[in-house]
């Protein structure tokens, strides 16, 4: 695996970043990390891995389900070449232990090599949290050709709005838990500036948090465009909140429907959406805006992480694959009620959340349904199934508005056949 060092010299415009930064100060930079690195190692060897192994006996998330000490005792001593350490990676998921009733992953990956040195531990998580999808034998399909989406327009009598999303992370700087300023800093610039490359209905503008007027800053809360600073303790366990608010910030385009967060808990988050019920054509923009953002930065140096295996690498290992979560806001009064809605969602693949994010109530009947799987189907598999699944709901719906009986559907498979 290359070094950090080797990837930034060769993944950039390196006489630029050399003149601006000076070759003797960066060279100085990168033998102080190694002495850093060194001296750690030393330290960590005065005592066994068992004696720090964490207390994991009342934990509950994918993390304490598969460590054990034998694992540990491969992984402690371990370093990415950011310096990344199993026990960041796992420090969230020791410091907040969990819910009886809801299993969080409890790991972060610290940069795009986390997932390679501590694999040992990576994998058996990832393979839980997906349901089955094992990265050390099956591949993550890609596929952004919005024109194979079909029945892509929902009832508006029913569903009010519609939206798609993903992340994005850039290779060679390290993911949001273990990044410093400048490394921040420079996700920021990398991405603003391809933005700025953006035309025609997909051209807009850059707000920065730290910046932001008064006026911008309700309007953006207003529109539920603005994210805040993290308030989880599982975000902030992670390091995700380090330095709020430099370098974070949203942009969108002028017609307010394709809009991308820079620096929250990825590199960056795109999301395409709007009022109604024409699915086809968000996806359709989520396609073409992602394509064109990822050729402007290109253009410049960059590349997103992205592997076979894991398709798309972000932080968090419940988002890798895809990392696309498309959602509708659908009012179902009486299906909600029928005593056979959780099984029909289970079986078209499905999840509900209310209107307000994960952990909230439906309002006034009306729920956010969206797809449940992110990795082991393509980005058009899955909207396709979001949009079978919700038209079979509306039918359903419809049919009990009338008194008819309704039925639960056979099951979906998880992964491509």
């Amino acid at each position: 695996m290359a070094s950090s060092f080797s990837r930034v010299m060769t993944g950039r415009k390196t006489a630029i970043m050399l003149a601006s930064l000076g070759t003797g100060v960066l060279a100085t930079g990168y033998l102080m990390s190694d002495a850093n690195q060194a001296t750690f190692q030393e330290r960590r060897k005065l005592y066994p891995p068992s004696a720090d192994y964490p207390d994991l006996r009342k934990h509950n998330n994918c993390m304490a389900s598969s460590l054990t000490p034998a694992i540990y005792a491969r992984l402690r001593d371990k370093v990415t070449p950011n310096n990344w350490t199993v026990d960041q990676c796992i420090q969230t998921g020791v410091d907040n232990p969990g819910h009886p009733f809801i299993k969080t992953v409890g790991m972060v990956a610290g940069d795009e090599e986390s997932y390679e040195v501590f694999a040992d531990l990576f994998d058996p998580v990832i393979k839980e949290r997906h349901n089955g999808y094992d990265p050390r034998t099956m591949k993550h399909h890609t596929d952004l050709d919005s024109s194979k989406i079909t029945s892509g327009q929902f009832d508006e009598r029913y569903v009010l709005s519609s939206r798609v999303r993903t992340g994005r992370s850039i290779r060679g700087l390290s993911l949001p838990p273990a990044c410093s300023r400048s490394e921040r800093r420079e996700v920021e610039r990398v991405t603003v500036q391809a933005l700025s490359g953006l035309k025609a209905d997909l051209a807009g503008k850059y707000y920065r948090l730290s910046e932001m007027t008064d006026q911008e800053q309700q309007r953006l809360i207003d529109e539920h465009f603005l994210f805040d600073k993290p308030v989880s303790p599982l975000l902030i366990a992670a390091g995700m909140a380090r330095d709020w608010p430099d370098a974070r910030g949203i942009w969108h385009n002028f017609d307010k429907t394709f809009l991308i967060w820079i620096n929250e808990e990825d590199h960056t988050r795109v999301i395409s959406m709007e009022k109604g019920g024409n699915m086809k054509r968000v996806f359709e923009r989520f396609c073409r805006g992602l394509k064109e953002v990822e050729r402007l930065i290109k253009e410049r140096g960059w590349e997103f992480m992205w592997n076979e295996r894991l398709g798309y690498i972000l932080t968090c290992p419940s988002n890798l694959g895809t990392g696309l979560r498309a959602g509708v806001h659908v009012r179902l009064p009486n299906l909600s009620k029928d005593p056979r809605f959780s099984k029909i969602l289970e079986n078209l693949r499905l999840q509900k959340r209310g209107t307000g994010g994960v952990d909230t109530a439906a309002v006034g009947d009306i729920f956010d349904i969206s797809n449940n799987d992110r990795i082991g189907r393509s980005e058009v598999e899955l909207v396709q199934m979001v949009i079978d699944g919700v038209n079979y709901l509306i039918d359903c719906e419809k049919r009990l508005e009338k008194g008819q009986d309704i039925k639960v559907p056979l099951p979906l498979s998880q992964f491509r056949k």
